[in-house]
């Protein structure tokens, strides 16, 4: 099968992989119809994400149709249309009895690994690296999926797969940091960074009743994203702060009193400008942090005082200089976590049945997996307008093309097939 296989820094390459096989009488093997580039493999693609290696197969937001059962696989048959959350849940254990399941005790067989570097181990994630797992992941034309029954979740057909496809995880973890943090109507909400969780968050603050949604960010298609989908004011940091930093415009835009909640969804790969950006920069090159903080920082100043700090976006290890102060004095929460994807599956395609929500509207580009490699340099570099890329595994761009006009789906992404 052809597959996304890492090869190093800003390498990654479409090889011909081995097809998986049931290794487990509770695993079913899927063809892939869609799958993503999550900004979560960037961090990969740009060096920073630990115990990947060469021809490990990459990807974690997939879907596609069930085309061989195990023995023991109770739920689904051949056929069944399916979507597979990113974190691999065994479905007995404490935390997944309880819905935690991006905190299962039983699906990563390298927990050694995972408890060298954050002192216990979590649910594993398909293509994450081997500290993750080591499981292939979805950027291919087939995966195995294992604890099928409690996995794989089974969605409607005659829905197209870009409407279904980012429940596997941006749509839930956006959920997630707005969810977590409690907001209520007339909240102020802050967002640091408009890619796809940001915009997920953005959507999901709004449907819980945010008044007022700010979204930083410098790329000018992720603000007008922004600005249609949710309403949300612009900020951006490169044009906006000319005579103020980022802070100072969120307090003036709140009547000096700041955001009610502020979610960092950027992660480990913060841009900023002045001089502890360039200490940040210089400290995770000469390898004494791994992380440049520059959007949690910002986060924490600028929330006012008993607010929430959510931060969806990855953080790897070490990151330096943390207002730990300030955020006790106010007496911030934080919330946080990788996503328990499976516990909102349900409440979340009840939104986009009802049509509260269209997930394909932030699709940028769609393309067969051939074209992975181009993909992942013009994601990585936020140009040509891209905002999310679909891969579609065994389709060429003209079948591509055919089903787009066929479908219609989304309004203004079936125009950018390339």
């Amino acid at each position: 099968m052809k597959a996304v296989v890492w090869m190093g820094k800003h390498d990654m390459r479409v090889e011909n992989m081995p097809d998986p096989v049931l290794l487990s009488p509770k695993d079913i093997i899927v063809q892939i119809s869609s799958t993503a580039i999550c900004g979560s493999d960037l961090h990969l693609y740009n060096g920073h994400v630990p115990t990947v290696k060469e021809y490990d197969i990459i990807g974690h937001e997939f879907m596609g149709e069930v085309v061989e059962v195990g023995a023991e696989v109770r739920q689904f048959k051949i056929g069944d249309r399916v979507i597979v959350p990113f974190p691999v849940a065994c479905g007995g254990c404490f935390f997944c009895s309880f819905g935690m399941t991006s905190a299962c005790d039983n699906t990563n067989p390298n927990a050694g690994q995972q408890e060298e570097m954050y002192s216990v181990p979590a649910a594993g994630i398909y293509g994450y690296g081997h500290m993750f797992g080591g499981y292939d992941g979805g950027q291919a034309e087939y995966a195995r999926v294992p604890f099928a029954d409690a996995n794989a979740f089974k969605v409607p057909k005659g829905i197209p797969d870009e409407k279904l496809l980012f429940l596997t995880d941006a749509y839930p973890t956006g959920f997630q940091a707005a969810d977590q943090a409690g907001i209520a109507r007339e909240f102020t909400v802050a967002i640091w960074g408009g890619g796809p969780v940001g915009q997920f968050a953005a959507m999901s603050a709004r449907l819980l009743g945010a008044k007022q949604i700010i979204m930083i960010d410098h790329v000018t298609a992720r603000l007008d994203l922004a600005e249609r989908l949710s309403g949300a004011e612009r900020l951006d940091f490169e044009k906006d702060t000319e005579d103020s930093d980022v802070v100072e415009q969120i307090k003036m835009r709140t009547g000096g009193r700041g955001a009610d909640v502020c979610i960092d969804a950027v992660g480990m790969e913060g841009l900023g400008h002045g001089a502890g950006a360039i200490v940040d920069h210089a400290k995770t090159i000469l390898r004494m942090e791994t992380d440049r903080p520059v959007a949690f920082r910002q986060a924490i100043m600028a929330c006012r005082k008993m607010g929430v700090v959510s931060f969806p976006g990855v953080y790897a290890g070490l990151a330096d200089k943390i207002p730990l102060g300030q955020a006790m004095n106010k007496g911030l929460r934080f919330a946080t976590g990788q996503t328990s994807v499976h516990r909102y599956l349900p409440k979340l395609l009840d939104y986009i049945l009802r049509g509260d929500i269209d997930p394909s509207e932030i699709i940028s580009h769609q393309v067969p997996i051939d074209r992975a490699p181009e993909m992942y340099d013009l994601f990585n570099r936020r140009d040509g307008g891209c905002t999310k890329v679909v891969l579609k595994p065994g389709m060429t761009t003209a079948e591509m093309n055919q089903s787009a006009n066929k479908n219609q789906v989304g309004g203004s992404h079936a125009a950018n097939l390339l």
